[in-house]
């Protein structure tokens, strides 16, 4: 008993906060409570009791001494969100085994909510923070490392019932909730021939995916995910006009609700490609377009094919600006028992034989389930190849586009994988998709992104000056060049193998990216969505954009709670 009234006497002033920073009007005879009884009658007045006995009996004894600072806040939201807070027990372990990754079901937080709205994800995140207690926030959960979107004795914020989609009436915006899957937004969009920019694996989650960046099958006509996330008039078709009004619905680090649009630019550029470290956003905008059925799937090669398929990569990248419907994965991977190539192919037409991809098409494939479907249909077939229950890794780096280095990091791949190849599990699998010129282009809109792709500092660019009269020497144009991002992904069973998948994939890294300085066609981005953890994601936007970035933290957030108690995926570098 003397514990709650403690408790009560140290929350008085959060209810006052809560109340003001989620919109809910105060009770004009509000006043400090005199015990536990009136307090939860205050709670009751402010919309978060479901009846008079609803807190007869605590649920929060699984809660030990052992959580620290977390014990009371998640006692306190056991009791202010009693249907959406969960404890050690078989709902908690079943949201946990929801993860993607291993790593990510084994990192068991105090606690784990799932609010059901912008204003209960704000009451949390209030409480949560404070009392100083750590917390993570789990869209898709599909990250590959430990307390990406996971919490070791935290608060882990789950959005899953942030589910709605809502498309308007005109068919041009979709809002969506930050809880979803793409899967979810594909059914629901794919029976109305509409889509959005959104994963090519459909079993992601909306919100960690926009937030990355997000390359999809829609990106060299549309550009990436973050860049559909906008308050702005853009073309859609070639020579069509489409009005629109989008935006994202975000919890700042002081409480407040707000939409971001253009009407906030610096935060509205933050947020794409500026990952978790701004607020917790709990819905989207997304910019909606035609799309009926389109070419799709993969085809399997035989590894002695490599040489060809990057080849043919090389001049399918040169073709790709002058056919904004097509997209592809070059992989090369370990699959029961044999190394394989495998290319992932779109087409946003119900076309078989796109011209684009006529070299690919002429070589001899082991297989091939290359056909016209819908977006949900073709979208879920990658879920297949990335099955839940397996330890994971990821790494990432991004090379000019250029024959020779990917030659080079296929050997290297190859070299360090096949000696591991027997271990219980595994599959390791390289692959290479295009950042093409006209992608690039498609940053720029609106304000630009974050993700420094587009910048003059970035050598994926040049500069060449063009003299257009005798005395106009500062008239230059960009030279933009196309770019590779690899990612290297494995897959493994046994953490007993940890540190020798871990090593492996670090020395495949290294010496490829020593490789492309050699050849001088190295990059330092990194695209977050495939980083590995210790990663530095955001110096590889460029320091203007990260020092941005930097800034734009210190005023939305100047205590630095989303560097400091929300640690985990990419952090700006702060602290």
């Amino acid at each position: 008993m003397l514990y709650r009234v403690a408790l009560v006497s140290q929350v008085y002033l959060l209810i006052v906060f809560i109340a003001k920073f989620t919109a809910v009007a105060l009770p004009e005879n509000f006043a400090p409570p005199n015990n536990v009884d009136e307090f939860y009658d205050q709670l009751s007045r402010l919309g978060f009791a479901k009846d008079g006995n609803a807190y007869d009996q605590p649920r929060f004894t699984a809660v030990g001494p052992e959580h620290g600072n977390c014990r009371t806040p998640c006692t306190l939201l056991a009791n202010i969100l009693q249907n959406a807070t969960f404890f050690l027990g078989p709902v908690y372990q079943q949201q946990q085994s929801e993860y993607w990754s291993t790593q990510q079901a084994e990192t068991l937080p105090a606690c784990r909510i799932l609010p059901s709205s912008a204003r209960e994800v704000a009451v949390t995140y209030l409480v949560t923070v404070f009392f100083k207690c750590k917390f993570a926030v789990k869209g898709g959960g599909h990250a590959s490392f430990g307390g990406a979107s996971s919490i070791e004795e935290g608060v882990t914020i789950d959005l899953q019932r942030l589910n709605t989609i809502k498309v308007n009436s005109e068919g041009t915006v979709t809002q969506v909730g930050t809880g979803n899957r793409w899967i979810d937004v594909y059914q629901y969009l794919t029976p109305k021939n509409l889509a959005v920019v959104g994963g090519r694996n459909s079993d992601i989650g909306v919100s960690g995916f926009t937030l990355g960046g997000g390359i999809s099958y829609f990106s060299e006509r549309y550009g990436w995910a973050c860049d559909g996330v906008e308050n702005y008039e853009v073309r859609h078709c070639r020579n069509n006009h489409v009005q629109m009004t989008e935006h994202s619905q975000v919890v700042l680090a002081n409480g407040h609700i707000v939409n971001v649009n253009l009407k906030n630019p610096d935060l509205y550029w933050a947020l794409r490609g500026g990952g978790n470290n701004f607020g917790i956003v709990t819905r989207m905008d997304l910019a909606t377009f035609p799309q009926g059925q389109m070419l799709g799937g993969n085809s399997v090669y035989p590894l002695t094919a490599n040489a060809s398929i990057i080849a043919a990569y090389q001049r399918f990248v040169a073709d790709l600006p002058s056919d904004p419907d097509a997209a592809i994965i070059v992989a090369f991977a370990y699959l029961e028992g044999k190394w394989i190539a495998n290319n992932v192919y779109a087409y946003a037409k119900p076309v078989t034989k796109p011209p684009i991809f006529e070299e690919f098409f002429a070589m001899q494939n082991l297989s091939s389930t290359l056909r016209i479907a819908n977006v949900t249909n073709i979208t879920a077939e990658l879920t297949t190849y990335s099955p839940t229950g397996f330890r994971q890794t990821y790494r990432s780096v991004t090379f000019k586009n250029n024959a020779e280095i990917q030659r080079l990091v296929f050997d290297i791949f190859f070299e360090e994988m096949d000696p591991i190849k027997d271990l219980t599990g595994i599959v390791p699998a390289l692959a290479m998709q295009p950042i093409s010129k006209s992608v690039i282009a498609l940053f720029s809109k609106n304000g630009g992104n974050a993700l420094g792709l587009a910048d003059e500092e970035n050598p994926l660019l040049s500069m060449s000056k063009i003299l257009l009269c005798s005395n106009s020497p500062s008239s230059r144009t960009l030279l933009i060049y196309s770019s590779t991002v690899v990612q290297l992904a494995v897959q493994w069973s046994s953490s007993a193998d940890d540190s020798t998948v871990y090593s492996t994939t670090q020395r495949v890294i290294e010496r490829s990216v020593a490789a492309a300085k050699t050849l001088g066609v190295d990059n330092k981005y990194i695209y977050q969505n495939y980083a590995a953890k210790g990663q530095d994601v955001f110096a590889g936007y460029g320091e203007t954009n990260q020092r941005r970035l930097i800034e734009i933290s210190k005023r939305y957030d100047p205590k630095g709670v989303f560097q400091k108690l929300q640690p985990g995926y990419f952090k700006l570098g702060r602290f």
